[in-house]
């Protein structure tokens, strides 16, 4: 695993993580109740594709909501309580990738040499929901086992977080689930390279058009063309 300590959300971490497949977007490649493979891969390959042709991708995001807003506000307080809880010292990374740099995640801590942390702060009414339902919600359960595969550590913890609330907190182990996610990552690979590489060639040919189309109509347009 090779880890980046930019602080996440930074543009460092947006063009760190561009074009790569991470952990919060395998949702998108299994089903997240029976990791199953999911029909939305194609759509989140062709999405990590437009990253790499994508200037501004580096340019944080503008959207936020309210409820974004407070859970990034609480997410310290949740560490806090964690810590506390387990007894165990959080240390916060940006960025993790596998060592062929094909996948990524940014959990929000690793824990010693064999854990890693995934907080959720939702609304009191999302988090009640978890309480009752118990386990790890299927939501998210991609994206621990993401954790797990990515950083090769032996558990990821996953706790929701709401003040006033008793915490939600489930360790997730290797098991069957994350052995069919990584199977399914293999195959999402070779279906993502096959879309970048039938769209880099259709991007060659594109500049080649033009750059002749442009050299014989002005040649100043087509050396800011290219440039």
């Amino acid at each position: 695993m090779k880890t980046f300590d930019f602080p996440q959300y930074s543009p460092e971490w947006w063009l760190a993580r561009k074009g790569v497949p991470t952990a919060s977007g395998f949702k998108s490649i299994v089903t997240p109740k029976k990791f199953e493979p999911s029909k939305s891969m194609d759509a989140y390959a062709c999405q990590l594709v437009a990253e790499k042709f994508d200037k501004f991708y580096s340019i944080e995001p503008e959207f936020e909501t309210q409820a974004m807003r407070e859970g990034s506000a609480l997410e310290p307080d949740a560490r806090a309580y964690y810590e506390f809880q387990r007894g165990h010292d959080v240390t916060e990374v940006g960025f993790c990738l596998t060592d062929d740099e094909r996948f990524g995640c940014s959990p929000d801590g690793l824990i010693g040499e064999v854990g890693c942390l995934e907080l959720k702060c939702p609304q009191p009414s999302t988090h009640v929901r978890y309480l009752h339902d118990g386990g790890l919600p299927d939501d998210y359960a991609p994206q621990c086992h993401g954790h797990l595969i990515v950083t090769g550590r032996e558990w990821c913890d996953f706790m929701s977080y709401a003040p006033g609330l008793p915490p939600h907190l489930v360790r997730v182990h290797p098991d069957d689930k994350t052995e069919l996610l990584r199977s399914s990552l293999e195959k999402f690979w070779n279906r993502y390279q096959e879309i970048l590489a039938s769209v880099e060639a259709r991007h060659r040919e594109y500049i080649d058009s033009e750059i002749d189309r442009r050299q014989d109509s002005n040649p100043k347009q087509m050396q800011s063309f290219v440039a």
